[in-house]
């Protein structure tokens, strides 16, 4: 049972009441029905103490009666229980304290000593729900949650790619006589990683010096010497160099620093890469490589739209331009006090390894899952379950998994298969109004929102309309339409319906489309 948390003024009034009022305890025993009181009584307040295990307050004339300053236990009525005290409360003949109005001395110490009593009884209050699942929070809840070995998740940064790029080949090297042994292999690979064009490879054919001939003994597939089979070869055991030119490798170390552009410098949104990469063609005159960046901060401030990321702080020799042709997202704030009472609940069904709660619980306690989807059969068949799982590391996914199965049971991981949203609409705005201001925050809503939706969660045509509304200086939206793409072929165009997603699909924002009408006022 919670405790009793009382206000300041009923602790004033509680305390005025008992004013003239004495306390006398006394130890029960079935040989003695009268007990008398050593202070002269005018009224019996109360009676209190343990009956049948359990705090009481005995009833007058049912349990007890009052008369010549003594309390009698009636035959009928209940009684404590067998050597535990009881107290009766009385008020006294002649009290000692008799002004207690507004002002006088007793009531200003009583209203003193009230407002104490009162910050006492609000900390034994929070120390009590502290030791709670329901009422701790913050810290308190961490430790509470602690007993079941849960930990609260903490924020995750945001994560996607960023492409590096120049429009123009790398400068050219060139590499003289790299030896190579001729050992019987068809296929022989060169040092450099970007050959751009061989010029002669030479050797030993029958103790013959050879000039060999491209596309003739010998053809370049990639960074490849390869011999081809009606060619000449060189004799086995010997050695063949290759004089051929290169690209210049254009590398972009790992923790190269990306960032947004903004005016106001604390505006800035800076990206830290993964992993080291370097440039390749991707086709003529155009040299990429896409880089897996993480969010130096940490927490939802990271996720960013297409197109956002696009300055290099510090430039990289060969690097013309960046940019993140996709959404950068996962950002995730610290765990709140309701997701982890809601993981904490279910400690107890990880513990019995049975039921599919405990395998959804213990999926969303990896760091970086966002959304999970646990269906209870595949195709009908008994024994099967299917998780399938957006964000996280695939490998800690599958641990937590097979650590938390019940024997027998079959389960099979997936990721969710995407659903790409192009949204067009045309706002009403007044002539007044900046297209570019409304039109970046539109699409900010429109993918926000996207975003934040789950497995199998549908995109709703109302919540379309109805962030574009909020925006100020947007009157009235029209044309809405929704298109959805599964593996690039439109399967839903909807100017009035919702996009109904699967429970094995998630939702994903790709193109927004956004066009304007304006007037002078509301038509």
């Amino acid at each position: 049972m919670p405790l009793e948390k009382k206000s300041y003024r009923q602790i004033v009034n509680d305390i005025l009441k008992r004013l003239g009022e004495t306390y006398e305890q006394f130890t029960y025993s079935k040989a003695k029905a009268r007990y008398f009181l050593s202070g002269k009584a005018i009224e019996v307040i109360a009676v209190q103490g343990i009956s049948k295990n359990a705090k009481k307050e005995f009833k007058k004339d049912v349990d007890y009666k009052f008369s010549e300053n003594f309390i009698e236990w009636l035959y009928e009525g209940e009684r404590p229980d067998e050597g535990t005290e009881f107290t009766v409360v009385y008020k006294s003949q002649r009290p000692e304290i008799t002004d207690t109005a507004p002002g006088s001395v007793a009531r200003t110490l009583i209203e003193a000593i009230s407002r104490e009593i009162e910050y006492l009884n609000e900390l034994i209050c929070q120390a009590y729900d502290a030791g709670f699942i329901d009422t701790a929070s913050g810290d308190s809840l961490d430790l509470v949650v602690a007993i079941l070995g849960i930990r609260r998740k903490p924020p995750q940064p945001a994560s996607g790619y960023v492409t590096f790029g120049r429009r123009t080949e790398p400068e050219s090297i060139q590499v003289k006589g790299e030896v190579v042994l001729y050992d019987g292999s068809v296929s022989y690979q060169l040092k450099s990683k970007l050959v751009k064009e061989v010029v002669s490879v030479k050797g030993v054919t029958q103790n013959v010096k050879k000039n060999y001939r491209k596309d003739i003994d010998y053809s370049l597939v990639g960074r490849q010497i390869r011999w081809l089979p009606n060619g000449e070869k060189p004799d086995e055991g010997t050695t063949f160099t290759i004089d051929y030119e290169a690209y210049r490798e254009i590398i972009i170390p790992k923790g190269t620093k990306i960032s947004t552009y903004s005016s106001k410098p604390e505006e800035v949104k800076t990206y830290i890469t993964a992993e080291e990469a370097f440039l390749s063609p991707i086709s003529e005159g155009v040299w990429e490589v896409d880089v897996p960046v993480i969010s130096t901060v940490p927490g939802p401030l990271g996720n960013v739209l297409a197109g956002s990321v696009n300055v290099l702080p510090q430039p990289l020799m060969g690097i013309e331009y960046v940019i993140n042709k996709n959404d950068i997202g996962g950002g995730l704030d610290t765990e709140t006090d309701r997701e982890l009472r809601d993981r904490a609940k279910h400690a107890l069904e990880i513990a019995g390894k049975a039921t599919l709660p405990s395998l959804e619980t213990a999926v969303k306690s990896v760091e970086g899952v966002s959304s999970v989807l646990v269906k209870d059969t595949l195709d009908g068949m008994p024994g099967v379950v299917k998780v399938i799982a957006d964000g996280g590391d695939p490998d800690k996914i599958r641990k937590a998994i097979e650590d938390t199965r019940a024997a027998g049971i079959k389960v099979e991981f997936s990721r969710p298969r995407a659903v790409y949203i192009d949204v067009e609409l045309t706002l009403i705005i007044g002539k007044a109004v900046s297209e570019v201001e409304v039109s970046r925050k539109v699409e900010m809503l429109i993918r926000s929102y996207i975003s934040s939706l789950g497995i199998g969660d549908d995109v709703f045509f109302y919540k379309i309309a109805a962030l574009a509304l909020d925006v100020q200086g947007v009157f009235d939206v029209s044309d809405i339409v929704i298109s959805s793409y599964r593996g690039g072929v439109e399967v839903v165009k909807s100017d009035k319906e919702n996009i109904e997603i699967s429970d094995e699909e998630k939702a994903l924002a790709r193109n927004i489309v956004i066009s304007f009408r304006k007037v002078n006022k509301v038509e």
